[in-house]
C-alpha cells in the first residue's frame, strides 16, 4: 500500500466518524451522551485534518467516501433506529463502526512496515482514538 493510499484510509475512515457521529447524535435526547459524542466528533476532526495536511505535504489528494457507502451507512443507521433510538442502541452501532476502523488500522499498522514515521504515528493515533471511543462507548451499552 502507498503511503497516500494509507493517508487517504486514515482520512476516509475520521470522515465516516464524523458523519456517523452527526447522524447518531441526532437521535439522541441524551445531553451527556451527546457531550461525548460531541467530544469524539472532535477528535475525529483533528486526525481528519491532520491527513489533510499530511496529503497535501507527500503532493496527494484526500478523496472522499464512495457516495454509495455514505448512503448506505445513513441507511443502515436509520433502519436501525427506527423503533429504538437508545443511548444502548446508539452507543451499539457507533461501536460497529468503531470496531471496522480499529481493524481497517491495525491491519495497516501490521502490514505496512515502510511508511514514514509522521504516517505511521498519524494511523497509530487513528487506532488509539478508536480503542478510546470504543471504551466510552461500552459504557453506554
Amino acid at each position: 500500500m502507498e503511503n497516500i493510499e494509507i493517508l487517504n484510509e486514515v482520512h476516509k475512515g475520521a470522515k465516516m466518524g464524523m458523519e456517523s457521529i452527526d447522524t447518531i447524535a441526532d437521535k439522541t435526547e441524551d445531553v451527556n451522551f451527546k457531550k461525548v459524542l460531541t467530544s469524539q466528533y472532535k477528535e475525529y476532526k483533528k486526525i481528519y485534518d491532520n491527513s489533510e495536511i499530511l496529503l497535501a505535504k507527500h503532493d496527494g489528494t484526500p478523496e472522499d467516501i464512495p457516495p454509495m457507502q455514505n448512503v448506505m451507512t445513513w441507511m443502515g443507521i436509520q433502519m436501525n433506529t427506527i423503533t429504538d433510538t437508545s443511548n444502548n442502541k446508539l452507543a451499539d452501532l457507533m461501536i460497529q463502526g468503531i470496531n471496522m476502523g480499529i481493524i481497517k488500522g491495525n491491519e495497516i499498522l501490521n502490514h505496512e512496515k515502510d511508511m514514514p514515521n509522521e504516517t505511521q504515528k498519524l494511523v497509530t493515533d487513528y487506532v488509539a482514538l478508536q480503542e478510546r471511543n470504543l471504551d466510552e462507548m461500552k459504557k453506554w451499552l
